[in-house]
């Protein structure tokens, strides 16, 4: 009898082990691959890339044929595919319905949003990196066919500011995944963010002197710019990136995560 016992304490034990961390993460990669919406919107990264290689390549006049020029030929679509992968990533356990399958296995939604972070940062470096790729046998096939020389003018600091440029246009698009819990709310949202918003407030710097200065250290598209660009050198600069993360996303994130985990899942 305390044989049997002792055996069904150590059968149920095993049972309510928690799922692993990493299972949770593998889920989460593959469920951004398994809807249509999810796995076209993966692969045009590659699709835009390419074409805007080739586009770069035929259109760009000899003088300008660098690695940079195809960097930034590359950059716009991934600022605008990359943050709409975080968005869809959180967004779809309410707007597909799957809300209560995830989180009756996984009561714990503070691990469920953590495995869906690290997903989409592994998207991101995945994407950049295959990004990168692109743009390195765009420069090399172009220069070779317009019979220039290859220049790699490109650093390592600015390419870390490349990424780190895009990574935060990713965490906008989580962040508003988390709080508004909408795809196409969130969408929106992020547009608004990146044009409307961001025109307004250029046209404020540019109309009022006195928020010139201000600017920086509001303005999240100002400092995502600068990075791109490769611009960001000074501890001032750095500090004014740090202002605007913890404006647009720290601070949002922190609410939405609240907001999230007391909402009810239907």
């Amino acid at each position: 009898m305390i044989t049997q016992t002792t055996q069904t304490t150590q059968i149920a034990a095993r049972v309510v082990q928690p799922i692993p961390t990493t299972r949770i993460i593998g889920v989460e990669l593959r469920k951004m691959f398994d809807t249509r919406s999810g796995f076209w919107l993966l692969m045009s990264i590659g699709v835009f890339s390419v074409a805007a290689a080739a586009i770069a390549i035929v259109f760009v006049p000899e003088t300008a044929f660098s690695y940079e020029t195809f960097a930034s030929a590359l950059g716009f679509p991934m600022t605008l595919i990359l943050p709409m992968i975080a968005i869809l990533a959180v967004t779809s356990e309410w707007s597909q319905r799957s809300g209560l399958t995830t989180f009756t296995l996984v009561p714990s939604r503070g691990r469920v949003i953590g495995a869906k972070a690290i997903a989409t940062i592994t998207v991101g470096f995945v994407s950049m990196l295959v990004a990168f790729t692109i743009g390195a046998v765009g420069n090399v096939v172009g220069s070779t066919i317009v019979g220039v020389d290859t220049e790699w003018n490109i650093g390592l600091a600015h390419a870390a500011q490349i990424v780190l440029g895009n990574l935060l246009g990713m965490a906008i698009g989580f962040t508003l995944g988390v709080a508004l819990r909408n795809s196409a709310a969130a969408i929106v949202g992020y547009f608004v963010l990146s044009f409307v918003l961001s025109g307004i407030l250029l046209l404020l710097a540019q109309v009022r002197e006195s928020f010139t200065d201000l600017q920086p250290w509001i303005d999240w598209n100002y400092s995502q710019i600068e990075l791109f660009e490769g611009q960001i050198s000074s501890a001032q600069e750095w500090i004014q990136i740090g202002s605007t993360t913890m404006i647009w996303i720290v601070i949002p994130l922190a609410i939405g995560l609240v907001s999230l985990r007391r909402s009810e899942v239907k």
